[in-house]
């Protein structure tokens, strides 16, 4: 599947040194609708000065559901760099890069125990609604919905005005950061209805080693200005460590217009 739009190399780009990340539900897209033509667009035209990526906590083929509007065109052509699961999934150039996995690193006796006290705590919790699928298992995390991934999209956002008001995520991470500190995961709410458990340094800037493995490849380019633009980049938000790691300049987004008129503002777009 190629890519509709012609793009120079990476080494010949006007800013080859420069690459915007981008997180997905509310920077590129609202909180899991699909991108604008708008902003499809606007990525094209910074891809012919810079590279681009995705870095996001959800798996390739919900951001495949997302960022593509026509579904015979793969998400790995429109975009420079793929971090799927915040970059245990990956691909450069359409090209897979490793992966690895939370099963693996975990167990399988640990990742029982802890299923076993979050369907637990679930089952006790009351909330307005619930749905269906808690608990998803990702190649690189699992999430956690306290009312489920199946809610629609007015549930999404009755919950999320709910949490707000009561924090239920945020109590829920507590609880399970106290009983499960042993195991050296960390515990990020992201989005609308969920939050992420992985292994501590697995967050965002777990897609940063990718970059720089790159770059110390034959040809490779390296990155001394990486842009990140995020939505939740408040501490315990999904985005906030990214977002204020060292290697990064972080822009702090309230959702995709804002991110549009920030990339029209600093490339000139």
């Amino acid at each position: 599947m190629a890519s509709p739009y012609p793009y120079p190399p990476l080494a010949e780009r006007e800013l080859k040194n420069t690459i915007c990340l981008f997180d997905v539900d509310g920077t590129l897209t609202p909180a899991r609708r699909d991108v604008s033509p708008e902003m499809l667009d606007l990525l094209a035209r910074l891809r012919q000065k810079c590279a681009i990526g995705f870095v996001g906590g959800s798996d390739l083929a919900k951001q495949q559901e997302q960022l593509v509007p026509s579904q015979d065109v793969n998400v790995t052509t429109l975009f420079d760099f793929c971090f799927s699961e915040n970059g245990l999934t990956a691909f450069k150039e359409g090209a897979p890069l490793a992966s690895t996995s939370f099963i693996q690193w975990l167990g399988e006796e640990p990742y029982k125990e802890l299923v076993r006290f979050v369907l637990h705590y679930l089952a006790d919790l009351d909330l307005p609604v619930k749905r269906g699928t808690f608990v998803e298992f990702r190649n690189g995390m699992v999430n956690i919905s306290p009312i489920g991934r199946n809610a629609s999209n007015q549930e999404r956002l009755d919950f999320l005005a709910y949490d707000n008001v009561h924090g239920v995520r945020k109590a829920f991470v507590e609880k399970l950061r106290e009983r499960f500190a042993h195991l050296g995961l960390t515990f990020s709410i992201g989005g609308q209805i969920s939050f992420d458990v992985f292994p501590k340094g697995w967050d965002k800037t777990y897609c940063l080693q990718h970059l720089e493995n790159e770059a110390r490849k034959p040809g490779g380019v390296q990155y001394t200005t990486i842009h990140f633009f995020g939505d939740k980049t408040m501490v315990g938000g999904n985005d906030y460590e990214i977002y204020s790691d060292p290697r990064t300049i972080g822009h702090s987004v309230t959702g995709p217009d804002d991110t549009i008129a920030e990339l029209k503002a600093l490339f000139g777009l």
